[in-house]
């Protein structure tokens, strides 16, 4: 439904959104300035919204700068968002064992329109600092979690997705040919997993095992991340994949049961 049709829908709220958007991981501190270039607005009511989410605390500003970055009212709404996904606390003990039982890093990743999102993340010694914060959102195509939840779509539905979702150029081996992406997708199919090698890091590998929702879709994944001067395809196949997919059958139930009650 276009917004101009919709009756419900208030524009001012969704201009604060679009301010409060701005921010992301290259852009945590702005000016005015650059809050109305980000968000596409003018700087009179770029104004008029920062000052109010100012004072409503969803924004710090700076007193010698006067620029603006995110306060901890963010971090209280995450918060809310936990305890509002139940797939989280169900599937958080059984992630734990899994990461001590490799020593990698395990991450949740759910699916958010044609992006995923890590909710949960456990990260192991050799981890950079980026790939510890839950709330990392990612084109889905250019992920082995995205590629994993895909493969569990029906058939039209993969196609549409590969042709017409995102993909972003990560590091040099990050495939960007969609014909390439389509082939990964459907040899996911074939093997109920998948396996992506320096899409996100270089000499990174990543493995994912969908968490099978109602109807066969999944919509979550568990994901763990390698380092491939330490393992092969064929070795995280015969070590890791067991057990990523022992970790992923057991959380399917509780996740079921939540997407039938939320459908």
């Amino acid at each position: 439904m276009k917004t101009k049709q919709n009756t419900l829908y208030v524009a001012s709220v969704a201009k604060g959104l679009r301010l409060l958007q701005a921010f992301d991981e290259g852009h945590t501190d702005l000016s005015l300035g650059e809050l109305a270039r980000r968000s596409g607005l003018d700087k009179s009511a770029t104004q008029r919204l920062a000052n109010t989410l100012h004072i409503e605390g969803m924004l710090d500003k700076d007193p010698d700068t006067r620029r603006f970055r995110p306060s901890h009212a963010w971090l209280q709404l995450a918060y809310a968002y936990y305890w509002s996904d139940p797939l989280v606390g169900q599937a958080m003990p059984k992630l734990i064992d899994l990461a001590q039982e490799l020593g990698e890093t395990v991450n949740l990743a759910e699916l958010s329109g044609d992006h995923i999102v890590y909710v949960s993340r456990l990260p192991c010694k050799r981890t950079y600092f980026a790939a510890t914060i839950i709330g990392r959102r990612l084109p889905a195509l250019s992920t082995s979690a995205g590629r994993a939840m895909l493969s569990t779509f029906p058939e039209d539905k993969r196609n549409e997705a590969i042709e017409n979702w995102p993909i972003k150029k990560f590091t040099a081996s990050t495939t960007t040919d969609r014909n390439k992406v389509r082939e990964s997708i459907e040899q996911a199919v074939v093997d109920g997993f998948a396996i992506s090698s320096g899409q996100m890091i270089l000499n990174e590998i990543g493995v994912a095992t969908p968490i099978i929702g109602p109807e066969g879709r999944a919509y979550a994944a568990v994901q763990c991340s390698v380092s491939a001067h330490v393992w092969t395809r064929e070795k995280i196949e015969r070590e890791i994949l067991p057990k990523l997919q022992d970790t992923a059958n057991a959380i399917s139930p509780s996740f079921q049961s939540y997407r039938a009650s939320a459908v």
